[in-house]
């Protein structure tokens, strides 16, 4: 669709410290995000959001979003979307590993033990959500993943990590 490759989002980085997050734009240009809004709200509140005609064995995100183009959910399922986040690796907003950067009107809704996954590390593309819950679990166990990395990490779990990412992204496992 017309308008830029490249999609620009806020996102929230170390100490809540807000960045400039990229990704290929999978979206309509200035698509409304109000129908995103109510659907984390009502996820990180702890209800299971419906959706019509869907699967919810992914619930961390919208399964039938129209905003998205055709060529939004081919990028979207092959996780090609997410390789300009290489640029916040190199300018050190983020890490290969980590937790993934909230959106500021998603940190809104957080409690305060949810935002310990995003004060105290640097967020990354891939982390231990991403390969063992991959839109599989509710909010509240991606945070406990989040915190069990923080509390885990190390060099070693990093290369798991981010071998088995290559597995899930080569498997098309959970994307939506």
């Amino acid at each position: 669709s017309p308008g830029p490759v490249i999609f620009r989002q806020s996102r929230l980085g170390k100490g809540g410290v807000p960045f400039m997050f990229y990704k290929f734009r999978s979206m309509q240009a200035l698509a409304d995000d109000s129908i995103h809004r109510a659907y984390v709200a009502s996820l990180i509140g702890g209800q299971l959001p419906t959706e019509p005609n869907c699967d919810t064995k992914a619930p961390f995100k919208l399964q039938a979003d129209p905003r998205v183009t055709w060529i939004g959910r081919l990028i979207r399922k092959t996780s090609i979307d997410e390789l300009p986040q290489l640029f916040n690796v190199l300018k050190g907003e983020m890490s290969l590993v980590g937790p993934r950067p909230p959106i500021p009107y998603e940190a809104v809704h957080y409690q305060s033990w949810h935002l310990r996954r995003v004060l105290s590390q640097t967020p990354g593309i891939t982390g231990l959500w991403q390969v063992d819950g991959r839109s599989r679990v509710s909010f509240d166990e991606m945070v406990r993943m989040d915190l069990r990395y923080r509390r885990d990490c190390s060099f070693g779990l990093d290369i798991r990590i981010l071998l088995r990412t290559v597995l899930v992204v080569a498997r098309c496992e959970g994307a939506v």
